[in-house]
């Protein structure tokens, strides 16, 4: 009723004729078309909404797209972006993302690295399933792809203030406009933001010092210079750089086991006993810095030869990692990471050539993708000056910290001495080509029949460095003592193993995938087109960049042996649709709607024992549901934009053979893979009297229950919940000044991101939690 009351409301006083579909653009096939004419699942949004709702990242966007879930682990680069329940979980960075992020055509290697202030924004497209016909591999979930605006030949400048709640003060501006009439246009576009942490940090004795986490502190900049110097040839130059020095990202605790207990008691006051994860509040004594740069340049070509169009896009980028971390939830000292020896350092090259033809009855693309990838991963974890201490309290049950000492006849703290660990460093190399081609014929007036094909070479190549600075002594000494198998590889973890010193190892993979797409749209009408088709995508194979080895076994060959065969297969998904897109209302409604039904085919799953990642290859993955969409405009000036995924997205029984006989996962649904989404955005804006606008908008994102572990551990259950953000402001018409109150999350839905289990402490969980409420005003002037 409230909704109704809106409606008629804003019915009474409206005056101009509303918006239409036929505004609505999208270059989801590599060329520009109205999003009702265009076979594929396709949410998009515009710039105006993504302001309206307070998007300024592809975390952000979750509200704003049904399907969507998009969450961070220790770092804002360790993100993951799943469709309909289909990701790849950022932390190890070996695995490529099934989830393809590009910006301003130019594709970004990982999720995380994709991360940050997307600035000035014309629109974000996010597109449902396998795209590796026109957008290449690891794309077999599907896209976000990112339009930021270009430059103008129109001065203008705009700038904005935001304060808010946690301290936060953030400050933009952007300016463009001709350097050479008709010939030269410019884009500049410049953000600073900083917020305190919103976990409040329990120290301990150091050597931490800061009492907050999850803060905000960076700065970003994006420069871009258009050149026409013919009416049929354009350049696009780019150039954008971002640093952050931020302290990210603590866990609370969901449930204490027993070596927790332990700790609770030897180490008094280090843990929250018993756990409490609605707090906020963290226990830590090491630093979480991450500092991070991302910068890059690139260059689009488009040159208009009458019937044929040509693009080329090149692009070079780095992107520059130093982390350190705090890995025991304690302000016991046992586990840390140092940033001078963690951290991941990529350089990229990329080069794209498209040629588009069209006529009365064909459009048709061909082109080629050429990228080169430089991996550096650091990987370094440390003892504590307690960590001893808690060794022997592992060993013992809780009776005896000096044990280590008393079994190896060392001097206390010289086993595992404070500072020592593991040091392995990845040399990765990476280079993939691909030809494609895809074409859409119109057999008549209302047939309309798209195929696309395409096949990428991939080679890859990593040379690992193993190195433990004290050689792994802890280890070595204990395993040679007559203890019991499971404490010997309580203490003989993979860092911990005296195998791994100064060991080195190489690997090489090379193969081929060949992807496409045929599709079939019919149009009964101006207002009615149904469509089917079939996709095929793919994800590139790789190397599990992480330790990995046998465990202890008394007399075995193989009792600590590391293991340095780490590749895995390729993934690939086959993808079915039957769909409808109409409009209605005078092309005032936009209603579509699909079904769906996807099969992975060794999909790659990144599981976490508490210590190492491990990539397993997962013989069959089944997702399968409904996508439904709408936007309406039922009167100048309103906007109604929503929709709902129903996706099943499952193990299935074959994988039982690759995940053991007692395994939760087969016939069990993924993590991250709720059965119902559902989003709705309403913005309003309406004249008050002769020179001021008022703007409305409320944004509403549900999601079902779902669990939030790789292992499926009910315990790690996030329950159903609902994220809104609303937004109102007051300025002149001509938007030379506005005023805007804003908040973000405004139930204060405190919520699991990701649930694991604890570092070393069987039998707890840890858990990376939401952001809570955030309020506050912003300024924006415009000239």
């Amino acid at each position: 009723m409230a909704l109704v009351s809106i409606l008629w409301a804003a019915a009474a006083q409206a005056q101009e004729a509303p918006a239409t579909v036929d505004e609505i653009v999208v270059t989801a096939q590599k060329r520009t078309q109205n999003l009702q004419d265009v076979p594929i699942v396709v949410t998009t949004v515009s710039g105006s909404t993504l302001r309206a709702a307070g998007v300024r990242d592809i975390k952000d966007l979750t509200i704003l797209t049904p399907g969507l879930t998009v969450t961070s682990t220790t770092s804002s680069t360790s993100t993951t972006a799943r469709v309909r329940g289909v990701g790849t979980v950022g932390d190890n960075i070996g695995l490529e993302s099934s989830v393809g992020v590009v910006i301003d055509g130019v594709y970004r290697p990982r999720n995380g690295v994709g991360f940050g202030d997307l600035g000035e924004l014309e629109r974000v497209e996010v597109l449902k399933g396998p795209q590796g016909t026109l957008f290449g591999k690891n794309a077999t979930a599907g896209v976000i792809n990112v339009i930021t605006k270009k430059p103008d030949f129109e001065f203008g400048a705009d700038g904005a203030l935001e304060v808010g709640n946690y301290g936060l003060k953030a400050l933009s501006a952007g300016v463009t406009g001709a350097l050479v009439d008709d010939k030269v246009a410019g884009r500049l576009f410049i953000t600073r933001r900083e917020r305190d942490g919103f976990i409040d940090v329990v120290t301990g004795a150091g050597p931490r010092t800061q009492t907050d986490d999850n803060d905000q502190n960076y700065w970003s900049a994006r420069a871009q210079v258009l050149v026409k110097p013919t009416e049929d040839l354009s350049i696009n130059f780019s150039a954008d750089y971002t640093k952050r020095d931020e302290n990210c990202c603590l866990a609370e605790q969901v449930l204490n086991g027993g070596v927790t207990k332990i700790m609770a008691v030897a180490f008094p006051g280090s843990v929250a006993n018993p756990a409490n994860f609605d707090g906020y509040k963290a226990y830590a004594n090491r630093s979480t810095s991450k500092k991070i740069t991302d910068k890059g340049v690139s260059a689009e070509v488009e040159y208009d030869l009458g019937s044929l169009q040509l693009t080329s896009i090149s692009a070079y980028r780095e992107f520059e990692t130093h982390s350190a971390a705090e890995s025991d939830l304690s302000t016991a000292d046992i586990i840390w990471s140092s940033p001078s020896w963690t951290g991941t350092a990529f350089k990229t090259f990329s080069q794209e050539l498209r040629l588009t033809g069209s006529s009365e009855k064909l459009n048709w693309t061909v082109g080629s993708f050429f990228t080169k990838e430089d991996l550096t991963s650091k990987v370094g974890t440390l003892y504590g000056a307690d960590f001893e201490k808690f060794v022997g309290l592992l060993l013992s049950s809780g009776t005896n910290g000096a044990l280590v000492s008393q079994l190896t006849g060392n001097a206390a703290g010289t086993t595992f001495a404070n500072g020592q660990g593991q040091r392995d460093q990845y040399n990765q190399s990476e280079q993939s080509f691909a030809l494609f081609g895809n074409a859409s014929y119109k057999v008549t007036d209302q047939l309309e029949v798209t195929g696309g094909i395409r096949y990428t070479w991939e080679n890859k190549g990593v040379d690992a460095f193993y190195g433990n600075t004290d050689g792994g002594k802890g280890c070595a000494t204990l395993a040679a003592k007559p203890l019991p198998a499971a404490l010997i590889n309580a203490v003989c973890q993979t860092y911990q193993n005296p195998n791994f010193t100064n060991l080195t190892a190489s690997q090489d993979l090379s193969e081929g995938a060949l992807t496409g797409t045929i599709k079939a749209a019919y149009r009964f009408s101006p207002e009615l087109m149904t469509y089917v088709s079939y996709a095929r995508g793919y994800k590139a194979g790789g190397f599990n960049l992480d330790r990995l080895a046998y465990t202890y076994a008394a007399g075995s060959a193989t009792s600590l042996k590391p293991i340095t065969k780490t590749d895995f297969a390729k993934e690939s998904a086959d993808s079915y649709e039957v769909g409808v897109k109409s409009t209605l209302f005078d092309r005032r409604l936009l209603l579509n709607g699909t079904v769906f039904y996807q099969k992975y085919t060794d999909f790659q799953l990144n599981a976490y024992n508490g210590l190492v990642f491990t990539v397993i290859s997962v013989p069959e993955v089944i997702s399968q549901g409904v996508d439904a969409d709408f936007m309406f405009f039922p009167i100048q000036g309103l906007t109604l934009q929503g929709g709902v995924t129903y996706s099943e997205t499952s193990y299935t029984e074959k994988d039982r053979a690759v995940l053991g006989a007692t395994s939760r996962l087969p016939g069990s649904r993924l993590s991250f893979a709720p059965l119902w989404s559902g989003s709705l955005a309403v913005a309003y804006q309406h004249d008050i009297g002769e020179n001021l606008v008022g703007k409305a908008s409320l944004s509403a994102k549900y999601t079902s229950a779902y669990n939030t572990g790789s292992d499926l551990n009910p315990l790690k259950t996030q329950e159903a919940f609902t994220l809104w953000n609303a937004r109102l402001s007051l300025g002149q018409q001509d938007d030379k000044w506005s005023v805007e109150l804003w908040g973000q999350n405004l139930t204060d839905e405190h919520y699991y991101q990701v649930a694991y289990d604890a570092t070393y402490q069987s039998g707890s969980i840890g858990a990376f939690p939401s952001a809570p409420r955030t309020y506050g005003m912003t300024l924006r002037l415009k000239y």
